[in-house]
C-alpha cells in the first residue's frame, strides 16, 4: 500500500486535516500505522478520541514508533485507548 484508500469526501475539516497528517507524518513506517488505522478509523472516532489523536500525531515518529512496536513507551498522558488501538492494529496489519 502507499497511501490512503480512503476518500476525505464526507469528512468534516478536522477529520480531513488528521487524515492527511497520519499520511504525512515523515517516516513510511508510520505512515502506514497511522495512515491505515485513520483510513479505517477516523469516520467513527468521538471528539475525546480525536482530541487523543492530535496529541499523539505530535509526538515525534521515532519514539511513537518505538512504542508501537513494544520497544519503549510513551509518557502517561499519551497512552490512552487510542493509542492502544493504534498499536494493536499496527500489529494485527502487519506494519509492525
Amino acid at each position: 500500500m502507499t497511501g490512503t484508500t480512503r476518500s476525505s469526501g464526507g469528512l468534516d475539516d478536522r477529520r480531513k486535516r488528521l487524515l492527511f497528517r497520519c499520511w504525512h507524518r515523515g517516516t513510511r513506517e508510520m505512515d502506514l500505522i497511522l495512515g491505515q488505522f485513520a483510513d479505517a478509523e477516523i469516520g467513527t472516532l468521538s471528539e475525546a478520541e480525536l482530541d487523543e489523536l492530535e496529541r499523539l500525531i505530535e509526538v515525534n515518529d521515532h519514539d511513537l514508533y518505538a512504542a508501537v512496536a513494544g520497544g519503549d513507551t510513551l509518557p502517561a498522558e499519551f497512552k490512552g485507548g487510542l493509542f492502544e488501538r493504534i498499536k494493536t492494529y499496527g500489529h494485527q496489519d502487519g506494519a509492525v
